[in-house]
């Protein structure tokens, strides 16, 4: 057997909170006024106080609504993959296994936080979203969210994705979505993460109806996400594997690591790494410190690895990657040693994500391309120690709408930054 599937009643019913399971507590962000910690009422104006709460809580379990679940429903529990195909073509003795994320209306892991989000800003009696997104998996997934709820959604995208993923900006007015190219006042500028922020949190404060969503770096975003590792626990045993020993996926922001590695985190024996670009080296060459994270300093300052906030980087393809911070618990854990962090290039990515495609069948996005080009590392490394390691990867997105990127890396034309 190589797909390990649950059924709905197995699903998880509360999400892992991370908070009171760390080592040491966080430290608190700073208002970028008056670089004191931020209290509710700073943060209410941009969101609503249940994600206020959830960003601070110390319970160790927080319940998922019913009508978050119902809608979760559609496509969760996601698909366990035991990649023996894979595993065939790099002769290893290792055991690779995949969490499909993939199979989401979206094509993406980002809904699992998108429905939450929308859920708390409607029961406030919000009437519309303002957000950011890179290679536009998480506006597709918060237009998809809002549309559920009958909200109005906004959404400024990274110019250099915008140029490179129309399909993606279509999703997105399939379900309601604006879109817009961001910055909005640069056209000649490729743009960032954190100028987009910048744009949304601008539209959001100018008007009463509106709230803002962040589709990753923040606790709560990665609190939504545990659903992802809780499953894979228990699929994994149904495979036959007590626990994995590493446990792997791309890291931008940090939402799908964080939510695949999290429910791990008290499991000492399993290794956690998180794989970047080389091009936006975060956790590998960035400073450990408080920054802003967005370009024009409207956000509250976060003790993270950084950049710097008015770093823009090239304009690779993996769009969801090209953030210049990282979530704080994510840094801290990256910090304490707890968590290991990788750069690859993405010439080295398009490589495995070509091989991982004639191996299984899935095409996927280049975000989700890096977790892959670590993974097939590990197994080769298994086979060069003859060691059975077992080994998870997130699975976080497909590819489909991508294709533009890999005829680049198929003709030639690609940049190996």
């Amino acid at each position: 057997m190589t797909r390990f599937n649950m059924s709905e009643s197995e699903m998880p019913s509360a999400w892992f909170n991370i908070l009171p399971r760390l080592a040491t507590p966080m430290d608190p962000p700073l208002h970028p006024g008056t670089r004191e910690p931020v209290t509710p009422d700073d943060l209410a104006p941009l969101f609503p106080m249940e994600l206020i709460m959830q960003e601070m809580s110390p319970e160790p379990w927080i319940d998922i609504p019913g009508p978050v679940l119902d809608i979760l429903r559609l496509w969760r529990p996601t698909p366990l993959v035991r990649a023996e195909r894979l595993e065939k073509m790099l002769d290893t003795p290792a055991r690779i296994y995949f969490k499909d994320e993939s199979v989401s209306p979206a094509g993406s892991h980002k809904p699992n936080t998108a429905v939450p989000q929308a859920y708390y800003n409607k029961m406030e009696g919000i009437k519309r979203l303002t957000t950011e997104t890179g290679a536009g998996q998480w506006g597709t997934a918060l237009s998809f969210a809002t549309a559920q709820f009958d909200m109005e959604c906004m959404v400024y995208m990274v110019r250099a994705s915008f140029e490179q993923k129309p399909y993606r900006k279509i999703m997105m007015q399939v379900w309601g979505g604006d879109v817009v190219p961001s910055p909005i006042d640069d056209p000649s500028n490729p743009g960032s993460l954190g100028a987009a922020i910048s744009d949304a949190v601008r539209d959001c404060v100018q008007r009463d109806d509106s709230h803002y969503a962040l589709g990753s770096v923040l606790n709560h975003v990665l609190l939504h996400q545990t659903v992802i590792g809780l499953e894979a626990r228990d699929q994994l045993r149904a495979a036959g594997e007590e626990l994995p020993d590493v446990v792997i996926a791309p890291c931008g922001g940090g939402s799908n690591l964080g939510g695949i590695a999290f429910p791990f985190v008290p499991d000492e024996s399993v290794r956690l790494v998180a794989v970047e670009p080389s091009s936006c080296p975060t956790l590998t060459q960035g400073r450990f410190e408080y920054d802003f994270g967005d370009v024009a300093g409207m956000t509250p300052l976060m003790p993270m690895y950084t950049l710097g906030a008015d770093f823009m980087p090239p304009s690779i393809h993996a769009g969801g990657l090209r953030y210049h911070g990282d979530s704080p618990i994510v840094s801290k854990l990256v910090h304490e040693g707890r968590m290991e962090a990788v750069a690859i290039n993405q010439g080295k990515v398009f490589d495995a994500a070509i091989k991982f495609a004639n191996a299984e069948g899935k095409v996927p996005a280049p975000e989700c391309g890096h977790g892959i080009a670590v993974a097939i590392d590990e197994a080769l490394a298994a086979k060069e120690s003859g060691e059975e390691k077992v080994i998870l990867f997130n699975y976080c997105g497909h590819g489909h709408l991508d294709l533009a990127a890999y005829d680049e890396y198929l003709s030639g034309r690609m940049i190996d930054a």
